[in-house]
């Protein structure tokens, strides 16, 4: 994990090499900030603004229709533009598999029904708020981790998930004396369901990436397959969710009602933000990841305050003081034989044990695109 160690052929970096993996993981950092960040704030302002509204469920339709194809042209690219064996490719992974494909059908209607909920909470709380509170998801995944698959935690991030819970309850407490201003449209805001909506995102989003990873225990499908099988579920899911709650306005209106060029930013955000991270993550250990969306956080909330008018005092100050500290903790290493299993003796475990206790815990930091293993 650390770039100055022995490559995997026993030789040691040169100089040029530390410094390029150097400038790797800032670019990382940065994609990670930016991209956590900018989602939020993007969703908050173009769902703020006075106007026609666009429908938030064809918005989730077109972004994974997007990934889809882009994930499609990716594997096309790695067939050497080859159409008849992409296709039987295509095929033989999503039809003749079809048992392996279906396995994602859980994991996919449940990240539809995270993404819609999503663009509620951002809908109805203020963009801050709402980057604090989602980090729940932390928590969540923690403990389905430990449920479903019967992971260890070590001391240090039982006490980052109190502090963590701490500040959301803190950040919480405030949001119930100060409300963001009004804006300019007047349109009415329940912050009531905007919390709702939020914490069971949370909920799903623990669950889908533990459930995910337990189904998907020793595939070797690439993450652009992955993605492929997702969204292809996701896309008919969303579309049953978009007639389901705006059948009748879209029929009457069209698909691309109220998509505006800022519409279309986040749009295009959603869809390939996730992949985009899913490339640059590989150059992004432990900590820069936890440091990254602690970071976002920080972002989120001093832009909130020149775009929204959102207040910021001492109490929110501190959740968020105590939610940021408790992200950077619980990405922290664990110790050597911190939290072995029961009846474990062994003292030195082997590297690929290390690494896929290590992956488990970063999915709580990930976006869904990247909570798929890729075998490279």
């Amino acid at each position: 994990m650390a770039a100055g160690s022995s490559t995997g052929t026993g030789e040691v970096p040169t100089r040029s090499q530390t410094e390029a993996n150097r400038k790797l993981k800032y670019i990382s950092l940065a994609v990670l900030v930016v991209q956590n960040a900018s989602l939020i704030l993007s969703i908050r302002y173009v769902r703020t603004l006075p106007g026609d509204r666009f429908f938030t469920t064809s918005a989730v339709v077109m972004a994974e229709v997007l990934k889809v194809t882009t994930c499609l042209l990716i594997i096309l690219l790695q067939k050497r533009f080859n159409v008849k064996e992409t296709a039987w490719f295509l095929l033989d992974s999503v039809v003749l598999q079809y048992k392996d494909t279906l396995k994602l059908a859980v994991p996919s209607l449940i990240y539809t029904l995270q993404n819609n909920l999503q663009y509620v909470a951002i809908s109805n709380l203020p963009a801050a708020t709402f980057q604090v509170t989602y980090q729940l998801k932390i928590l969540t995944t923690a403990l389905f981790s430990v449920l479903m698959l019967r992971k260890t935690l070590s001391r240090v991030q039982w006490v980052s998930l109190l502090l963590l819970f701490a500040g959301v309850a803190i950040v919480q407490v405030q949001q119930e004396g100060n409300k963001e201003a009004a804006v300019a449209d007047g349109s009415s805001q329940n912050y009531t369901v905007g919390l709702v909506a939020v914490v069971v995102s949370c909920l799903s989003s623990g669950f889908a990436g533990v459930y995910f990873e337990r189904i998907l225990k020793g595939s070797s499908a690439s993450v652009w397959m992955r993605n492929v099988q997702l969204g292809v579920f996701g896309t008919a899911l969303g579309l049953l969710g978009m007639w389901w709650n705006d059948g009748a306005a879209v029929a009457q209106r069209g698909f691309l009602f109220g998509y505006t060029g800022m519409v279309w930013c986040v749009i295009l955000n959603q869809a390939f933000g996730g992949l985009l991270v899913a490339v640059v993550v590989k150059y992004a250990d432990n900590i820069l990841k936890g440091f990254a969306t602690s970071f976002s956080i920080i972002v989120s909330t001093v832009m909130s305050i020149y775009l929204f008018s959102f207040h910021v005092d001492l109490l929110f100050t501190a959740g968020a003081g105590l939610v940021i500290g408790a992200v950077y903790m619980y990405s922290l290493p664990k110790a050597p034989g911190a939290a072995l299993p029961h009846g474990a003796a062994s003292s030195s475990p082997a590297p690929q044990t290390l690494r896929t206790e290590e992956s488990g815990q970063l999915e709580a930091f990930l976006p869904k695109s990247v909570l798929v293993n890729d075998t490279d």
